[in-house]
């Protein structure tokens, strides 16, 4: 029993692990495929978006397979995905695998929690459970450091191809181990064309916001054909989901109040912690010439103190409204962000990390806080249904979020660029103190202009990425009221799932 709960887990850790090991990774992978970083970015959001989406559909397979068969296939599908991604010859390549990885990877979760519960007895299920969830808290630390350490010492492709032997040896554990506890199995009608659309409207969005930057948005024929095709994709889609009789997404718990505010905090808070740990390490290695193993170890201490925070914060939610712990993580997420928005070029290592620390004081309570708050008043047998409808929603707006982060970090830093550009003019005292200072030192007059350019841009990324931090605590203020909307809610959960 203990060796098939270390497969669950691993299983779990694998897959979670995946969704935050490149985040470190992307200057290098975008150096290696000769593409510029934002580009880079589409290595997360593609996974992220097809996870998200793949993730309605896992019921409705565990249901018609059983929960077994699926896991394990999903499982081994994941690996061999892993192996793609490992062994890809471009970002087109590498994206349309990620796509597939993150498609594949949609029951890994859900059913290693249910095999989890029903392989041991009511009495032990809490710790499993518990013991579980630290997996998932676990992976998000180990990510940014195995993929910082990977990408420094060995080959990016490596990032991947470490899935293989974990995968393996979990699939074939899990097989052997469960094949007498598969569930039955019944057919259940799928909702197609539901999920058909659920696709062209989120792909739809997802390209557009990807690619339309480079295409200057809508002077592009394309991303507005995409932005038409994603707004009449998604209101078709709406439409069929309340309508049908086996709708692949039961939008009618959006009729409970808690689910519906909850829902939208709980994707808002997300989509801004998601924006966040793509930007930083992304302007750390870029502009601040960190390495992709520190870039890794700074954002370590926010999955650390969450890890340690979970089992006292689980034990103090069992006993009071989960608003409260709601309202403490958005203030803590505020907090951290807002101190970001005091980093300097010249920043330490520990003023660098500090405001991590915070983030994971925050981490440490807002998922099961925010759970608790969108589950009350669910029926019992429709929360499966409406936790995995928080978990697409929250898992697909976090894929929005990192291509938004990108074009609002660009933007801004065009904007900084411009106003640094017209206070370092040539005639200006400083700017021709500073070049005769680059002569002096044996520079030549092109090379000391590429000198102060470079600086210049890296000023106006700094002052982009302070921007960015800046309006995420604020932004963390304002949707905090929106947790005081909905109705009391007491906690009582596991420690939180980071997935």
């Amino acid at each position: 029993m203990a060796l098939t709960a270390i497969a669950l887990a691993l299983g779990t850790f694998m897959q979670v692990l995946d969704s935050s090991i490149a985040n470190v990774s992307i200057p290098t992978i975008a150096g290696n495929l000769g593409v510029s970083a934002d580009q880079g970015t589409w290595v997360i959001t593609s996974f992220a978006v097809s996870n998200g989406i793949s993730v309605p559909v896992s019921a409705f397979l565990m249901q018609r397979f059983g929960v077994v068969r699926t896991f394990v296939i999903s499982v081994l599908l994941f690996t061999l995905a892993s192996l793609l991604c490992g062994i890809s010859w471009s970002l087109g390549s590498l994206v349309f695998f990620r796509v597939v990885q993150g498609a594949v990877s949609g029951p890994m979760i859900p059913g290693s929690q249910a095999l989890l519960i029903s392989i041991f007895p009511p009495a032990k299920r809490g710790t499993a459970l518990a013991i579980w969830s630290m997996t998932t808290l676990i992976a998000p630390i180990c990510g940014p450091i195995f993929g910082g350490y990977i990408s420094d010492n060995f080959t990016w492709p490596w990032i991947f191809l470490i899935n293989l032997p974990v995968g393996i040896v979990c699939g074939v554990i899990c097989w052997r181990m469960l094949a007498d506890r598969e569930t039955p199995t019944r057919r259940v009608p799928i909702d197609r064309i539901g999920f058909a659309l659920l696709v062209v409207w989120v792909g739809a969005l997802q390209i557009m916001l990807d690619k339309g930057k480079d295409a200057d948005w809508f002077a592009s024929s394309a991303i507005l054909a995409l932005a038409i095709v994603a707004a009449i994709g998604f209101v078709a889609w709406v439409i069929w989901e309340v309508t049908d009789a086996n709708p692949i997404v039961d939008l009618s718990l959006f009729g409970s109040r808690n689910f519906a505010i909850g829902t939208l905090a709980f994707c808002l808070g997300y989509a801004l912690l998601f924006g966040n740990l793509v930007l930083l390490p992304l302007w750390l290695q870029t502009q601040l010439n960190y390495t992709a193993t520190w870039a890794g170890l700074v954002a370590a201490p926010a999955g650390v103190a969450a890890v340690v925070l979970s089992p006292i914060a689980a034990r103090v939610m069992s006993s009071i409204d989960a608003r409260w712990t709601a309202s403490m993580s958005f203030v803590a997420f505020a907090i951290s962000y807002l101190m970001r928005a005091g980093y300097t070029p010249d920043s330490s290592f520990m003023v660098l990390m500090l405001p991590m620390v915070v983030q994971g004081i925050a981490m440490s309570v807002f998922f099961v806080s925010m759970l608790t708050i969108l589950l009350a008043g669910i029926p019992p047998q429709k929360i499966p249904a409406a936790s995995g409808l928080s978990n697409f929603a929250r898992i697909t707006v976090g894929g929005f979020a990192a291509s938004l982060t990108t074009v609002i970090w660009d933007r801004r830093e065009a904007v900084h660029q411009a106003r640094l550009s017209d206070s370092s003019a040539f005639n200006n005292p400083v700017m021709v103190q500073a070049l005769s200072r680059l002569h002096a030192d044996g520079l030549s007059a092109a090379q000391s202009l590429g000198v102060l350019t470079r600086s210049l841009v890296n000023q106006a990324y700094m002052l982009s990425s302070i921007d960015f931090f800046w309006i995420s605590g604020w932004l963390c203020f304002a949707v905090l009221p929106l947790v005081w909307l909905t109705k009391r809610a007491m906690g009582g959960g596991g420690p939180a799932a980071a997935d």
